[in-house]
């Protein structure tokens, strides 16, 4: 799957997509990529009047469904923030993208972004860099978790398996610790990968 894939809203505040635009999609990259599409769409009307608690586990294993592939191995770069669509059109994709994913799809369905931030944090037991969405009922709460690596939502402090390490939103940049933002530090701007990602998005509609 090519990496030149791009977000395809019809608007410029959301990630709506027309049927024409899934069917347009579906015939150029088959019909269980229309289908993933469709559900996804699908799922921000049914949750519409949902409460969080209940976005927040419908979106999580929505796309938690989704296949993990490394990145050198799916867009053939080190490290690649794709977009929901790409994610899905391609079903597939890392840490980052099921986290993206999620980030912009609960946003579309109402949650203020003051409420998530996209976590860096590193998996002790895998040893390796991670990437999770936190969401956090209050500001000054312990965050709750959104992670692939397994099915529950759990608060930060019962993930012990997770160093946080830093954490953003569409406004800021935070370093952590134990889940919750402990210094502003910045903008998110100061996140090259996040900028681009966001240009990729914002570029569909100026054309």
């Amino acid at each position: 799957m090519a990496a030149s894939l791009v977000l395809v809203a019809d608007d410029d505040n959301g990630i709506r997509l027309s049927q024409a635009r899934i069917n347009q999609l579906g015939q150029t990259y088959g019909e269980p990529a229309r289908r993933r599409l469709a559900a996804w769409q699908r799922l921000l009307t049914d949750l519409a009047d949902a409460d969080e608690t209940t976005k927040l586990r419908e979106v999580n294993r929505f796309f938690n469904q989704v296949r993990f592939l490394d990145d050198i191995v799916h867009w053939k770069k080190a490290d690649y923030w794709a977009t929901p669509v790409e994610f899905l059109v391609s079903n597939g994709g890392d840490c980052e993208d099921f986290s993206i994913a999620k980030y912009y799809t609960l946003r579309e369905l109402g949650v203020p972004i003051e409420k998530m931030s996209i976590a860096y944090v590193k998996a002790l037991e895998l040893n390796q860099a991670h990437m999770v969405l936190t969401y956090y009922p209050q500001p000054s709460d312990i965050p709750l978790v959104l992670d692939n690596l397994i099915p529950d939502i759990k608060p930060a402090n019962q993930r012990p398996d997770l160093l946080h390490v830093y954490s953003f939103n569409g406004d800021n940049l935070w370093l952590t610790k134990k889940g919750r933002r402990a210094d502003l530090v910045g903008a998110s701007d100061r996140l090259k990968p996040w900028v681009q990602l966001q240009s990729r998005i914002n570029e569909q509609h100026d054309k």
